[in-house]
């Protein structure tokens, strides 16, 4: 029963959310009174089949990752997303766990900062949601899964990002990163998912092995970052992260000086979005 339910509420939810609130367009004759799957599949990083299993209740276990996507694809309420746990028979992330929950005051904030590329994360810098902008400048990030959505990772142990980086700048985001890591996990000690971030970076990152023993201390703050484009070249903007109070998630945006060559550029990547420039 708790399967079926799940499906209704999902269903029930995804009808109440208009394609243009999320960010998307609205145009044509549709059949769904407010997002199709396939837009709540893009919303959420979540196959279209799978939701569909999901709302006939063919799909058992929702794990607790696809439940959070939904809630913030979903727009859900704190009551509502709640329930939405208790359904997938999981409890909701608790104060000694790190906050994953995008509000949805802070959803209508990317809803409204449409010409700049603009991010959330949460306190281990895990991506969490990112706009179409910032999708086109940084890599569409829809397909990332597990670490691949985590910064620290990224930088450290992945492919890293489009940010160009003299040697001296690249060890200064690896120190503010993994002490701001510290910091959480000084906040979450109890956060499995975060200890097994830690575990996972000190099993293949040496530099992040020494910098956490070493106990380095730093912190973020507002910088120019010049990001090489594949298609429309280097853009230099500048990159602020703001906290959300109550919540601990940052909110990474990055924004062009008016009149540039830069802010030329970024505004041809808003339009263009995440499709190749090569034809």
């Amino acid at each position: 029963m708790a399967t079926v339910e799940f499906g209704l509420a999902v269903r029930r939810w995804r009808d109440r959310v208009a394609p243009e609130t999320a960010g998307l367009p609205a145009g044509g004759r549709r059949r769904a009174a407010g997002l199709r799957r396939e837009e709540l599949a893009l919303l959420a990083g979540i196959s279209v089949d799978y939701i569909t299993r999901l709302e006939q209740g063919r799909a058992t276990n929702p794990s607790a990752q696809v439940v959070e996507a939904l809630t913030r694809a979903l727009r859900l309420s704190g009551d509502e997303r709640a329930h939405l746990y208790r359904l997938a028979g999981l409890v909701s992330p608790g104060p000694e766990t790190v906050p994953g929950y995008v509000t949805p005051s802070v959803q209508r904030l990317l809803d409204r900062l449409v010409g700049n590329p603009v991010g959330v994360y949460d306190a281990a810098w895990t991506l969490l949601v990112a706009n179409p902008p910032y999708a086109a400048l940084m890599g569409d990030p829809s397909g990332w899964r597990g670490f691949e959505r985590n910064g620290v990772w990224r930088n450290l142990v992945g492919p890293g990002s489009r940010v160009r980086h003299t040697p001296e700048s690249r060890q200064a985001v690896e120190l503010v990163q993994v002490s701001d890591l510290r910091e959480t996990a000084a906040r979450y000690p109890a956060d499995q998912r975060l200890r097994t971030l830690i575990a996972e970076l000190r099993a293949n990152s040496a530099r992040f092995a020494e910098l956490w023993d070493a106990g380095t201390v730093g912190r973020h703050e507002a910088g120019r970052k010049t990001v090489d484009h594949p298609q429309v070249g280097p853009l230099t903007l500048d990159c602020d992260v703001l906290s959300v109070a109550g919540s601990d998630l940052r909110i990474m945006i990055y924004t062009a000086e008016p009149g540039t060559e830069d802010a030329e550029r970024l505004a041809l990547l808003t339009v263009l979005g995440t499709q190749s420039l090569v034809g």
